[in-house]
C-alpha cells in the first residue's frame, strides 16, 4: 500500500494537476475555434500558456519533475495544435491538405516509434528542426485566429500566420526525414549484449557525434 501511495503522490502533484487542467481545456478551445469565437479561443490559449509556464516552474521549484509531466506537456502541445488545425479547417480558414500534411508526419513518427521499440530502443530525442517547426506552428495558428477575430489586424497577422504555417509544415517534414534517416541508422547498430537498452537513445548517438 505504501508503494501505491507513493506512486499516487507523484502523479497528483501541483505541476501534474496543472498539466491535466491544460488537457481539460483542449475541448473548450476546439469548440471556440469551430464556432468562430476566436477571441475566446485565444483567451483559452493564453490561460494554457500560463499554466504551461507555471507547471514547469513549479516542478523545478518543488523538485517534482516527473516522467508523467514530461509526457503530458508535449501531448498537450500536440493536442492544441491539432485542435486549432481541425477547427480552422472546419471553417475553411486553412485548407484540409495542410491538416493532412501535419497529421501524416506525426503518424509517421508514431510508426518510427514502434519500429524502434521492436528493436529495443526508446524514442529518438527531439531534433532542433522539430522544435523549430513546433515553434512556427505555435505562432502560425494564433496569428491566423487573431486575424479572424480582429479585422483591423488581419492585414498584418494573416500574412505572418501563413508564413509561419508554411515554414512550420516544411520544417515538420524536414525533421521527419531526419528521424527516418536516424531510425534506419540506429536499428542497424550492432546489438549490445552487455545489458538491456536504455529507454531513450543518447543524443550523441542519434546525432552521430
Amino acid at each position: 500500500m505504501d508503494g501505491v501511495g507513493a506512486v499516487s503522490s507523484r502523479v497528483w502533484t501541483i505541476p501534474n494537476a496543472l498539466s491535466f487542467f491544460r488537457l481539460a481545456l483542449v475541448p473548450v478551445f476546439l469548440w471556440f475555434v469551430i464556432v468562430g469565437e476566436d477571441a475566446l479561443a485565444l483567451s483559452v490559449l493564453i490561460v494554457s500558456s500560463v499554466t504551461d509556464f507555471l507547471d514547469g516552474w513549479l516542478a523545478r521549484k518543488l523538485n517534482q519533475v516527473s516522467r508523467l509531466g514530461q509526457l503530458l506537456d508535449p501531448a498537450a502541445d500536440r493536442l492544441y495544435i491539432f485542435a486549432a488545425l481541425i477547427g480552422l479547417a472546419w471553417r475553411e480558414v486553412i485548407p484540409w491538405w495542410l491538416v493532412a500534411v501535419i497529421v501524416a508526419r506525426d503518424v509517421m513518427l508514431a510508426v518510427l516509434g514502434v519500429i524502434l521499440a521492436n528493436h529495443g530502443f526508446g524514442p529518438l530525442p527531439v531534433h532542433h528542426l522539430g522544435k523549430a517547426a513546433t515553434f512556427c506552428l505555435f505562432w502560425a495558428l494564433p496569428l491566423l485566429m487573431l486575424g479572424e477575430a480582429f479585422d483591423a489586424l488581419a492585414p498584418y497577422s494573416l500574412p505572418l500566420g501563413w508564413a509561419f504555417a508554411l515554414w512550420g509544415a516544411f520544417l515538420y517534414w524536414w525533421a521527419g526525414i531526419v528521424y527516418i534517416r536516424e531510425t534506419a541508422r540506429v536499428i542497424h547498430l550492432p546489438a549490445d549484449d552487455s545489458g538491456p537498452h536504455s529507454d531513450r537513445l543518447d543524443r550523441e548517438e542519434v546525432d552521430g557525434a
